[in-house]
């Protein structure tokens, strides 16, 4: 089985998060979905938006300031800023509670199925044997990505799996488990269930142990 997508629109989940029933012996051995605010603020941007809106309101005060602009006009012009960046953030949040609500991540005993989409649902399935690597990437608050990088002529498209994808890595898009709780955790059930099968799966050159373990148990390229 290669990586492939498959419309769920016409192909209905007859267990949450999985396109199709599991071949006998296959086990799930976790589900989950993004966290909220970690899917917002490191898929979505929340902090960017943010600190972008800052320098506005920053760079148009000290203009109407050195202007000769009351206290009263420039209060007025922060408070039009203000609305439009909590419009914007709650844009955004809104964005990343809906992506959240249509995401589950399965791993099983041979696979990694990512679940997505609100427009349009989507499923990827990623066998063990087709991946080259695994890396984690910590956030705060015990989130963290859990990014795969893929081996042979295997392609999904960037755009197809935004946001679940590794960001800034457009060539050979890495499909990712994004802002996931517990991603240690994760990364070592995947770990364990990567050993079990047989197949071997490096972390990434350039990735220290601590940020991006192997996952067959092979030691993290320095």
């Amino acid at each position: 089985m290669r990586a492939r997508e498959i419309d769920d629109e016409t192909n209905p989940e007859p267990i949450p998060g999985l396109p199709e029933k599991l071949p006998e012996g296959e086990k799930i051995l976790w589900q989950g979905s993004p966290g909220l605010v970690a899917l917002a603020i490191h898929a979505y941007r929340v902090r960017a938006v943010a600190v972008y809106f800052v320098l506005v309101a920053l760079w148009r005060a000290a203009a109407m300031a050195s202007s000769g602009a009351s206290a009263a006009d420039i209060g007025a012009t922060l408070g039009v800023i203000a609305a439009f960046f909590a419009a914007a953030t709650a844009l955004l949040f809104l964005l990343a509670l809906l992506m959240k609500r249509e995401t589950i991540y399965t791993i099983t005993t041979r696979r990694v199925v990512m679940r997505y989409g609100v427009a349009l649902r989507k499923t990827v399935n990623i066998p063990f044997r087709i991946i080259a690597a695994a890396a984690l990437k910590k956030h705060g608050a015990g989130h963290g990505d859990i990014a795969l990088a893929l081996s042979g002529p295997d392609r999904i498209a960037y755009l197809h799996l935004w946001p679940h994808v590794r960001p800034f890595k457009y060539g050979k898009a890495e499909p990712t488990l994004r802002a996931i709780p517990d991603a240690e955790k994760i990364a070592a059930i995947l770990a364990e269930a990567v050993r079990q099968s047989g197949v071997s799966v490096n972390a990434p050159a350039g990735k220290r142990p601590a940020e991006a373990p192997a996952l067959a148990g092979a030691p993290a390229a320095a």
